[in-house]
């Protein structure tokens, strides 16, 4: 009896650290670092949702890409904050029918979003790169959500679409990062592989050092004497017709659902 009742005390206290063991937190994607790539450029719940909040469509988090795995060669143009309002980069999209994508911060494009909304209608998607441009890693689910619902219900009211993707300022994202996404309807958070360099200049921060299918190229706001956006954005398309590349439309290979107003 006495061994019996030895044997259930020890059956019991192994159960009971192997509970404990698993109640540990544990590393999720992106935690503590931006995904592979993203380089430097790289809680408690908010308040109740709004008409631009929502999971996103599927369910989970939404997915991190800096590279789409695809056989088409194409490659795709972001463009970020929304500093650099160039109005021949505009008539640019409309020549040549780019499918560019835009990442806009509230905060940067100020009373600028009349040149945004001339883009949007000559092919260009509007997406969100958060109200206030903060580095959201280690920032609590509350602040991250406000900045980027904030954001998806700013671009609602004045364009009537909610962006599905989501770029986080300087490349940088946590776990909670991706909660908060989800939360206000994201599909997809994307990084890049190639940065257009002001001085229009192609840097890589993984993989072949040349444009491959499926990358994606982030273009930041250029300062001066840098050459306008209009311009560096031509050089990048010579490049890519020399390497037999074409600008492909980023939603269409990344989104998980169709357009919702798009």
């Amino acid at each position: 009896m006495r061994r019996r009742g030895a044997r259930a005390a020890l059956l019991a206290a192994a159960a009971l650290l192997t509970a404990l063991a698993g109640c540990g937190p544990s590393a999720g994607p992106g935690d503590g670092a931006a995904v592979r790539g993203a380089g430097e450029r790289g809680a408690e719940d908010g308040a109740g949702q709004s008409p631009g909040d929502g999971p996103a469509p599927g369910g989970g988090v939404p997915p991190v890409v800096d590279h789409v795995p695809t056989d088409d060669r194409v490659v795709f143009l972001t463009y970020d904050d929304g500093a650099e309002r160039d109005p021949r980069f505009i008539d640019l999209v409309r020549e040549r029918r780019l499918p560019v994508s835009m990442f806009l911060t509230d905060s940067v494009v100020g009373p600028g979003y009349a040149h945004f909304a001339r883009l949007r209608a000559v092919g260009a998607s509007l997406q969100n790169h958060t109200l206030d441009h903060p580095a959201l890693r280690g920032l609590p689910y509350a602040g991250q959500r406000a900045e980027i619902c904030g954001q998806q219900r700013k671009l609602k009211e004045r364009f009537g679409v909610r962006p599905h993707l989501f770029r986080p300022p300087h490349g940088t994202y946590d776990t909670t990062t991706l909660r908060a996404a989800a939360d206000c309807g994201i599909a997809a958070v994307v990084l890049w592989r190639v940065t257009l360099e002001g001085d229009g200049h192609l840097a890589y921060t993984r993989g072949a050092h040349r444009l491959t299918p499926g990358d994606i190229v982030s273009v930041p706001s250029g300062g001066a004497p840098a050459p306008s956006l209009a311009e560096r954005t031509t050089r990048l398309l010579d490049e890519l017709e020399e390497r037999g590349l074409r600008v492909g439309r980023l939603e269409d290979y990344v989104r998980r659902t169709s357009p919702s107003g798009d």
